[in-house]
């Protein structure tokens, strides 16, 4: 059986490896398929997709944005256009507001004695610094001892540097993937933490907007779980996709294509994609 992935970060955003390298690890791992969706950019795409043309990889087009339902929600969206004028207008916003949050930490950090300014960030980690970055200068001056003791003590809400961010609303993320030309899918739904009436109800007003799927098979999920969000899926009659949430050695015990060793998602969830975009 073909296997794919389709939720991976880059250094475009917060992972830790190249677009190009995780095009050469996903046909090492014999992965028919990958899909880039960094967290609110689109920018590792090209270059993963020239090296996937390369080595005939299929790579799809996508994203991950950070949005808000009560709580923090996060939509993906595949075969979005990345050159889209309504996408990347929303996007510089978030850009706009990240980079104050990180300018605001900078100035927090060194208040405490930790010698860092955003130029240097920008130096080290390129365009799109996130909370992953300080805690690696975090763990480097010794005021953390890894990456999840530096979020826990340090970088999570009520800690004592969380920055609170602007939130684009649930409807309007769907609504600027779907402008994008792109299908709306909701990503790991069992980490919000909702129970069976709060999950449909999340998943009904996602459809409100737009949403046609559910990611269904994703790292930590074990069997019972994956097959809820299928029957899920198919009640609403959604698109189920699957996928690792690669983030590199920000997050070690995640691996490509396997996520904790559990990790499945079959070509046929691509095709099922596919068809239903062709419908629309």
């Amino acid at each position: 059986m073909k296997r794919i992935d389709l939720h991976i970060h880059t250094t475009a955003s917060d992972g830790t490896a190249t677009p190009e390298e995780v095009v050469r690890e996903a046909e090492k791992l014999g992965l028919a398929a990958v899909a880039i969706t960094d967290h609110d950019t689109a920018a590792g795409y090209p270059r993963a997709a020239a090296e996937g043309e390369k080595r005939g990889l299929e790579v799809v087009p996508g994203i991950e944005i950070s949005t808000k339902f009560r709580a923090a929600v996060h939509i993906l969206g595949y075969y979005i256009d990345v050159d889209s004028p309504a996408l990347e207008e929303v996007l510089e916003w978030m850009h706009r507001d990240r980079e104050e949050r990180n300018i605001k930490l900078c100035e927090m950090l060194r208040s405490v004695g930790v010698d860092i300014d955003i130029e240097r960030m920008h130096a080290r980690f390129g365009d799109l610094v996130g909370r992953p970055h300080f805690a690696e200068i975090l763990i480097e001056n010794g005021r953390a001892a890894d990456m999840q003791d530096a979020f826990d003590r340090l970088l999570n809400k009520n800690r004592p540097f969380f920055i609170p961010r602007q939130f684009l609303p649930i409807e309007r993320s769907i609504e600027i993937i779907r402008e994008a030309g792109g299908t709306a899918v909701l990503a790991h739904p069992f980490q919000y933490r909702l129970d069976d009436a709060q999950l449909r109800e999340l998943i009904e007003h996602c459809m409100e907007s737009g949403l046609e799927g559910i990611e269904c098979r994703y790292s930590g999920y074990d069997a019972d779980m994956c097959a809820y969000l299928e029957s899920l899926a198919a009640e609403y009659g959604l698109v189920r996709t699957g996928g690792s949430d690669f983030h590199g050695s920000h997050k070690k015990d995640i691996r490509l294509g396997e996520g904790r060793g559990e990790l499945n998602v079959p070509y046929a969830f691509l095709e099922e994609l596919r068809e239903r975009r062709a419908k629309t």
